[in-house]
């Protein structure tokens, strides 16, 4: 996989807003905020999208989904609810080729999402 913005991110050549790190993720906070509370969580392992995973794979895609439900409770909105989402691909609306999880929160998600 080539080096992009996230990458970048993650060996700190690009500075962000980070609010969650562990050996294996990092959660940021997006520079183009689409609620209140949006932040990003990503493998440090490199994978371009969700079609790139692979059965051993399994236990990392779950920390991504685990690590946003920890933020959103740590946070206190997770009984208000927030929304996570993966674009995968063009037509999915995925723009850096970098698997990543969206945490939305901070106020009512309508349905469908657009």
């Amino acid at each position: 996989m080539s080096e992009t913005l996230f990458s970048k991110i993650i060996s700190r050549e690009i500075p962000a807003d980070i609010v969650y790190e562990d050996e294996h993720l990092l959660g940021f906070r997006d520079v183009n905020p689409q609620a209140p509370v949006h932040v990003l969580f990503i493998p440090k392992k490199a994978m371009a999208t969700l079609n790139d995973a692979e059965d051993g794979d399994a236990e990392l895609l779950g920390r991504l989904l685990l690590a946003a439900g920890t933020f959103a409770k740590a946070e206190g909105f997770a009984e208000a609810g927030y929304r996570t989402v993966i674009n995968c691909n063009a037509d999915g609306g995925q723009s850096v080729y970098h698997l990543h999880v969206h945490l939305l929160a901070g106020r009512s998600l309508s349905w469908p999402p657009g």
